[in-house]
């Protein structure tokens, strides 16, 4: 079971690392039913970019090589992972955050470049 967000763009909120409000960090709309429903346009652009900017920087260069972690089958628990990348699980759990945030303000970005808006609900 898990948490999903449908619209202009679709995906699964990571579990146990990203809150169904993570959007809000890219300055998009919020409405409170047992959804959110966020609308971004081109007037959110600026907000997008400053959001994805703060997760590259967050980041420091690890989205590559924790993707190539992920690809590898013999990494088969945080510990591994955290290993591998030569950090703590306790670090290794703020870049998965910091990993899920940034794949959902691409999108986001993506989806507004594409379409002029994008507007998608997220499961509570």
């Amino acid at each position: 079971m898990g948490r999903y967000y449908s619209g202009d763009i679709e995906g699964k909120f990571r579990f146990g690392v990203q809150q169904s409000d993570d959007a809000s960090f890219f300055g998009g709309e919020e409405n409170h039913p047992s959804y959110l429903e966020y609308y971004f346009d081109e007037t959110h652009k600026k907000s997008i970019e400053a959001g994805i900017a703060k997760c590259h920087g967050a980041l420091r260069g690890y989205e590559t090589k924790l993707a190539d972690c992920l690809k590898n089958d013999a990494l088969h628990s945080d510990r591994d992972v955290a290993a591998a990348l030569g950090v703590s699980t306790q670090e290794l759990q703020r870049l998965y955050v910091w990993c899920a945030r940034l794949e959902l303000g691409e999108k986001i970005r993506k989806c507004v470049g594409k379409n002029g808006s994008c507007s998608f609900e997220a499961e509570l």
